[in-house]
């Protein structure tokens, strides 16, 4: 976020809004049965929401520093988050969408079982314009990418979070269910595992379709399913247009 309004710091006001902070009740964090508009987060209450996480990643991010300029570095991720934020923002359950580096994820609204079958097409999409962006970037004699994608499903805390008055803030998600999405990420795409993984709990609300596309793995101790799922429609654009 970027910064603005800057004040001189005080430590007698940091004081009083950390005890403002940890003074909150605990009754003001509810649950809710939707993803709520941020509109409706203030800096002391929150939602409890069960959502469907999804993080997309690259590869040995750290090693394409070695191999392309920096000036390509930034074409080639601005591409990857591009388009990995187009695919994600067309959907209407899709209610908040962060970057942190090489990293794009997204949070899910998910109520009905059905939701997470759109969230797993969602995946496959992703899987699918890599291998578009890797033509193009094969085209201009730079370096491919791969990437891992990552999915779970589970409750989650949605609160407000940054400087009160100031108008840096953001929203912040709270809860496993994050944390195993990005875990899994990190996993996917390396180590011979297939570019999507994602828990037993997702695997289990898929479609039979769906389901049949991916295989058991284990990942620490935990079984996971993992497959090299793509958009039918884009791999037939890709042969279209990609030769």
């Amino acid at each position: 976020m970027e910064t603005n309004n800057h004040v001189t710091y005080d430590v007698d006001k940091s004081s009083q809004r950390m005890d403002e902070i940890l003074d909150t009740e605990n009754k003001n964090f509810s649950d809710s049965d939707s993803i709520p508009q941020r509109a409706s987060l203030t800096y002391t209450n929150g939602y409890y929401v069960y959502i469907t996480a999804l993080f997309i990643d690259i590869v040995g991010s750290s090693d394409m520093t070695d191999e392309h300029k920096r000036p390509t570095l930034a074409k080639m991720y601005r591409c990857f988050i591009s388009e990995c934020t187009a695919i994600m923002n067309a959907e209407s359950i899709c209610k908040e969408i962060s970057i942190n580096g090489d990293c794009v994820w997204g949070v899910f609204d998910t109520p009905l079982k059905s939701n997470i079958d759109d969230v797993f097409s969602v995946a496959a999409k992703l899987n699918s314009v890599i291998e578009i962006l890797n033509y193009k970037l094969r085209k201009k004699k730079y370096g491919e990418i791969s990437v891992g994608i990552g999915m779970d499903y589970g409750r989650a805390l949605m609160v407000k979070a940054g400087y009160s008055g100031s108008g840096l803030n953001d929203v912040i998600w709270m809860g496993d269910v994050v944390n195993s999405a990005c875990h899994l990420a990190n996993i996917a795409g390396r180590n011979g595992h297939k570019p999507i993984v994602v828990s037993s709990c997702i695997k289990f609300n898929l479609n039979e379709r769906h389901q049949s596309f991916l295989k058991a793995t284990i990942i620490d101790r935990q079984t996971c399913y993992e497959g090299n799922v793509v958009n039918t429609s884009m791999e037939t654009w890709y042969e279209n247009n990609c030769k």
